[in-house]
């Protein structure tokens, strides 16, 4: 038997398309593909699929107030007054800071010596020195901000918002500390 040899291929010549290569649908044809059913056929699965969505935008919205993304926060922390005040605030120590582990020693004080009524006046002292640091905070921020936005821009509320965030913990505050301790807010 003779072997056959390969005969070469003839060159294809491809034309050029012109046009996207199909036809543009009506306006009927998108109306219809689009179209979904008011209720889902499988309730069950439509539910699965809304909660896992509805779950997964409360999460990037708690991960966002905690990097203290402007559009997550909740309105009393938005702009910059807030901002610079809760920078002034998280860059330094606080009283009010120590005002949880002090009721903590306190109610543990109880315990052991409950006949002593004493012991509520240096609890009152310190709640009542917490918000004196707070309000004197508060004032000092205020007058920054009155340099930087005049004495009319500057934000109503302000007091209690610092005087608030002067009395958490520095790891409990929401929206999250964003500088460090130390630092130096101009």
């Amino acid at each position: 038997m003779a072997k056959k040899t390969p005969q070469p291929e003839a060159p294809v010549v491809e034309e050029p398309v012109i046009g996207k290569g199909r036809a543009t649908p009506s306006r009927r044809e998108r109306e219809a593909a689009r179209r979904q059913p008011l209720v889902a056929s499988d309730r069950k699965a439509a539910r699965r699929t809304s909660r896992g969505r509805q779950a997964e935008a409360r999460e990037r919205a708690r991960i966002g107030m905690a990097n203290g993304e402007e559009r997550y926060l909740p309105v009393r922390d938005r702009g910059p007054q807030r901002r610079y005040a809760r920078d002034v605030i998280d860059s330094q120590w606080t009283i009010g800071e120590f005002l949880i582990p002090v009721f903590i020693v306190f109610f543990a004080a109880t315990l052991f010596a409950p006949t002593a009524a004493w012991l509520f006046l240096p609890l009152y002292g310190y709640l009542a020195l917490t918000i004196l640091d707070g309000l004197i905070r508060a004032a000092s921020i205020r007058r920054r901000l009155a340099v930087r936005y005049g004495k009319d821009g500057v934000q109503r509320g302000l007091n209690l918002y610092v005087v608030m965030r002067a009395a958490q913990f520095r790891g409990l505050r929401m929206p999250k500390p964003q500088v460090k301790r130390g630092a130096k807010i101009a």
